[in-house]
C-alpha cells in the first residue's frame, strides 16, 4: 500500500429538506387546512480514527466527501426523512487542519476519538407551522438551509517513542530491522527508505516501545535536495531522537561535520525538534580496527559538548544493541512517570 501522510480534501453536510405546502383533502371534509410537514434535516460528516488503517491514500484521488441531503416535507404533515450522516475513518496520530488559514482543528491521537467536521444544513418548515387564527390557509413554506462546506488538510504524524535520524546509510533501517519485527528495506545505496516504518521493541523486564524508522535527510534538504525534509513531520511526537552516525563513512566524510550538517537541517525546519532528546549513535564500529576506534572515540569525545548521552554499536555484529535498548525503555519509562506527577 502507497504510504500517503498528506492530503487536502473538501467536507460538505448535506442540505436540508424543504418544507411542503399542502392542504388536507379528504371526502366530507372540504376545508381541511394545510398540513405540509418539514423537511429534514442534512447530513453531518464526522472524522473518526481507527487502528485499521495506517496511511490516507484513500482520500488521495477522492477530494470531494459529500453526506446525504435531507427529504423535502410531505402532505400528511410527514416531516422528510434526515440526511444520512457520513463518517470518514483516519488513522490514529492525524491531525486536521483549516487549509485556509492553517489552523489546528484537532489533534487525533486517541483511538476512536471523533469529531463533527461539517454539519448538515438545517430543515425548511411546512405550511402547517404558518397555520393562525387570521391565516387559515398559509401558503408559506421555508426552503432548508446547505450543509456547512469546509476545505481541510488532513496530516498523519506517526506515533512512536522513539524516531531515528541521519543521513542515508548510516544504519538507522538496519538497527530497527535487528531490534523489531519490523522489515524495512535494507541495501548499500543511498535512499533505500523511502517512507516512514514503525516497529514494536520488546526489551526483557523493561516496557516495549514503538520506534520510527524516518528517510535519510542530506545537506541541502532544507531546499528539496534529496527527499527534502517533508519526513521530518513524523518526529514530532517522539519522546527522544536517535542521531545514527557512520563512524567510518566510506566517502571520506568526518563524522563530526556529517553531525553538523543533520542539526543544521532539522533547525532550519522546526526548533521544536531540534530540542528534543537526541543520543548520538556512532554505527559501524566493526570497520574500524581497535586502536583506530580507541582514537576515533577519544577524537570525538574532545570534538563534542553532547549533554546527552552518547553510543558506540554494530548494527552488523548486535554489540552495544541490547544495552542502547535497555536504556531507552528505562528513559521512557521515567519520561512517562515524570509527566504523570506534572
Amino acid at each position: 500500500m502507497k504510504f500517503v501522510d498528506e492530503v487536502v480534501i473538501e467536507v460538505i453536510g448535506g442540505n436540508g429538506g424543504n418544507g411542503c405546502i399542502s392542504f388536507r383533502r379528504e371526502k366530507y371534509i372540504p376545508k381541511g387546512g394545510p398540513d405540509g410537514g418539514d423537511g429534514g434535516d442534512g447530513g453531518n460528516i464526522w472524522i473518526k480514527t481507527t487502528k485499521n488503517i495506517n496511511t490516507l491514500v484513500d482520500f488521495r484521488f477522492k477530494k470531494k466527501i459529500f453526506a446525504n441531503h435531507g427529504e423535502n416535507g410531505k402532505s400528511k404533515n410527514c416531516s422528510g426523512k434526515k440526511g444520512a450522516d457520513k463518517t470518514i475513518f483516519v488513522p490514529i496520530g492525524t491531525r486536521i487542519i483549516n487549509s485556509n488559514t492553517d489552523e489546528i482543528i484537532l489533534d487525533m491521537t486517541k483511538k476512536s476519538e471523533k469529531i463533527l467536521i461539517a454539519k448538515g444544513g438545517w430543515h425548511g418548515i411546512g405550511n402547517t407551522r404558518f397555520k393562525s387564527s387570521t391565516n387559515r390557509t398559509p401558503k408559506k413554506y421555508t426552503k432548508g438551509k446547505k450543509g456547512e462546506s469546509r476545505k481541510i488538510k488532513l496530516e498523519l504524524i506517526l506515533l512512536a517513542d522513539v524516531g531515528t535520524l541521519g543521513l542515508p546509510n548510516a544504519g538507522k533501517s538496519s538497527l530497527i530491522k535487528s531490534i523489531s519485527a519490523a522489515n524495512p528495506k535494507v541495501d548499500n545505496y543511498p535512499f533505500t527508505t523511502l517512507k516512514p516504518t514503525l516497529g514494536v521493541v520488546k526489551v526483557k523486564n523493561q516496557p516495549k516501545f514503538v520506534i520510527a524508522d524516518i528517510p535519510g535527510i542530506i545537506k541541502g534538504a532544507s531546499n528539496g535536495i534529496g527527499l527534502g525534509l517533508k519526513f521530518l513531520k513524523h518526529l514530532e511526537r517522539c519522546k527522544i531522537i536517535l542521531h545514527i552516525v557512520d563512524i567510518a563513512p566510506n566517502d571520506n566524510s568526518k563524522p563530526i561535520e556529517n553531525i553538523k550538517i543533520i542539526l543544521k537541517e532539522i533547525k532550519k525546519y522546526k526548533k521544536k525538534i531540534f530540542l528534543k532528546t537526541i543520543w548520538l549513535i556512532f554505527n559501524k564500529i566493526d570497520l574500524v580496527e581497535k586502536e583506530k576506534l580507541k582514537n576515533k572515540i577519544t577524537k570525538i569525545f574532545k570534538k563534542i559538548k553532547q549533554k546527552e548521552k552518547i553510543y558506540f554499536i554494530s548494527v552488523k555484529k548486535k554489540k552495544g544493541i541490547k544495552n542502547l535498548c535497555i536504556n531507552l525503555s528505562k528513559f521512557l519509562k521515567k519520561d512517562k512517570k515524570t509527566k504523570k506527577d506534572e
